[in-house]
């Protein structure tokens, strides 16, 4: 099974799924990394492991179906069956998620379904939680409420910041993004209403 990673920054998540599929802990191939801005350093993450790349600049695509068109093209190209959304900062088309229904992921750095959006670390903080962690869910319409694959825990430190909390997160990340695009590639994953059960 071929899947692709959207990226738009740094690529960590990116790079720990790299790794874990050399390690044959992902039965299934990354076959393409779609990043929508040209200087990500995703992208060098990409070419040095021999992936293959696709830019899509939302400079040469002002309208988003445009832009979405060129990225299906792109799966298309490469037989994609699995997309895992890695800090991939635009909000894909309803039209889009419908399109490929329970085949995208994405990852969050909250245990949703609470502190939803792209301010996930400090908003946990600033409300005083005492353990938050990342979640692994299905892309539905509804941004950061599809069914839960995978979470885990992680607790907030008395001192802690944004810079500390998140790297303890990102590395809570680096572990359960791996495993889940696994038990999708396995077939291990069926959706049952807001339920994802795992074989």
């Amino acid at each position: 099974m071929n899947f692709a990673v959207f990226c738009s920054g740094q690529g960590t998540n990116l790079q720990a799924i790299i790794d874990a599929a050399k390690k044959n802990r992902i039965k299934a191939k990354l076959a393409l990394v779609v990043c929508d801005n040209p200087k990500a350093y995703a992208l060098k993450r990409a070419r040095r492991a021999g992936i293959e790349t696709a830019i899509v600049d939302p400079k040469r695509f002002p309208a988003r179906e445009k832009l979405e068109a060129e990225i299906i093209r792109n799966l298309n190209k490469k037989g994609i069956k699995l997309i895992a959304l890695a800090g991939f900062m635009r909000v894909l088309s309803d039209r889009f998620v419908r399109k490929y229904r329970n085949r995208i992921l994405n990852i969050h750095p909250a245990l949703l379904p609470s502190f939803k959006g792209a301010h996930a670390i400090r908003d946990a903080l600033r409300y005083g939680v005492k353990v938050t962690g990342p979640t692994v869910h299905f892309v539905t319409e509804d941004v950061d409420g599809g069914p839960i694959i995978l979470q885990e825990a992680c607790g907030i430190k008395e001192d802690d910041n944004e810079k500390s909390l998140l790297a303890r997160v990102h590395k809570l990340e680096h572990s359960i993004y791996p495993k889940a695009i696994d038990l999708f590639a396995r077939g291990n994953l069926r959706v049952a209403g807001r339920r994802v059960i795992i074989k």
